[in-house]
């Protein structure tokens, strides 16, 4: 998988590029799981201008650079999207009067853009990796308010926004975790997510965010992938979310340097290997709200900005040596390819997406269902 480093203070050109090589992928996503069955265009961006005004005119910019076309438009909103799940573990702690927040990204390396993106949109600047083109899983601003988030193991859905675009609202306004949490209770998420935030005075927290809206406020600032007012979701042994939970915790309890805190996460059960099945850790962050500096975190080596030194790169990391070997006919090829004529026209991109998944060991009925189920 390819990481690139890319810095542009107003949307513009580099922007462009990045929509232009992942719009089709997410177009057909979108589409597959009802995006076109949504709130039009209209409900979208007033639902934007309600919660998060002052994103108005970035997601305009974005729009227009996107080709300004309503479907384009209703994507970037990401107001009641599509449902869409992730792994993760996040925690953050004070060492020396400043925040510090580690994070792994368990995902499947084909569903990740693998972009680090420092921006000055509405006069902050922020970095971070993104999600749906111009969210965050994870980053921080010039303030060194940190955040990231974990999925939190529900498939609630409520109205509320895609909780990438929620992080970015956090990071353009906030400058501390109290006037985060105000944020976070007043913005509703779409789907039930954990949050972990940390900031520069050594202030840290830990939120639940509920489907359609509301927040719990939970101690230790720790989270993975479930929440502690519902019950243990069907994965929970696929994804060791409580055994995770539990490492993260006694982490915590002690008072390591931040060096042996955040390369345990490098480490079982934190750091995940099951790439096939779409459960690996793609990479580990880590913020040091202090010094406004993160570090991308991998096996064999990694890759440090600071807000104020940026620097683009790219790296190319190597997860494993060996793929799934996928199901075969008596000839040969891959069983898969055959289901594809059946397929309605209008989904064939979207199956051609599938169908490379399962050649590479990740077969999801459910998800090849839904390609017949407009």
């Amino acid at each position: 998988m390819t990481f690139d480093a890319v810095a542009e203070t107003r949307p513009g050109p580099k922007w462009r590029q990045r929509w232009e090589l992942s719009w089709p992928a997410y177009r057909a996503w979108f589409e597959a799981r009802g995006g076109h069955h949504g709130p039009d265009r209209a409900t979208c961006e007033a639902a934007l201008a309600q919660h998060m005004p002052e994103l108005v005119p970035v997601h305009r910019r974005l729009t227009m650079l996107a080709g300004g076309d309503d479907l384009a438009a209703r994507f970037l909103s990401t107001w009641c999207p599509p449902s869409y799940l992730g792994g993760c573990s996040v925690a953050a702690f004070a060492r020396d009067g400043a925040g510090h927040l580690v994070r792994n990204y368990d995902l499947s390396p084909d569903l990740n853009e693998g972009l680090l993106l420092r921006t000055e949109w509405t006069g902050t600047p922020v970095m971070g990796m993104t999600e749906f083109l111009w969210g965050l899983s994870d980053g921080i601003n010039g303030h060194g308010l940190s955040v990231a988030l974990a999925f939190g193991g529900t498939h609630e859905t409520g109205e509320g926004f895609g909780i990438c675009t929620i992080l970015r609202y956090v990071l353009e306004t906030c400058r501390t975790v109290t006037e985060a949490r105000a944020v976070l209770e007043r913005v509703p998420s779409h789907m039930d997510y954990n949050l972990v935030l940390a900031d520069a005075g050594g202030d840290t927290a830990s939120v639940e965010m509920h489907a359609g809206g509301g927040c719990t406020a939970r101690s230790p600032a720790i989270a993975t992938n479930h929440q502690l007012s519902a019950p243990l979701p069907d994965k929970a042994a696929f994804t060791r979310t409580v055994e995770r939970r539990g490492c993260l915790s006694r982490l915590l309890a002690g008072s390591d340097p931040v060096e042996t805190t955040v390369r345990a996460f490098l480490e079982p059960p934190l750091h995940q290997t099951n790439y096939a099945a779409g459960f690996g850790t793609l990479f580990t962050a880590a913020y040091a709200t202090g010094q406004r500096e993160m570090r991308l975190l991998w096996q064999d080596g990694e890759m440090r900005q600071r807000l104020d030194e940026f620097s683009e790169e790219t790296r190319t990391v190597r997860f494993a040596d060996t793929a799934a070997t996928p199901v075969q006919t008596e000839s040969g090829q891959p069983a898969y390819a055959d289901l594809l004529r059946y397929v309605p026209e209008r989904n064939r991109g979207a199956a051609r997406d599938w169908l490379d998944s399962a050649e590479r060991g990740r077969v999801d009925w459910v998800a090849f269902g839904q390609l017949f189920a407009a």
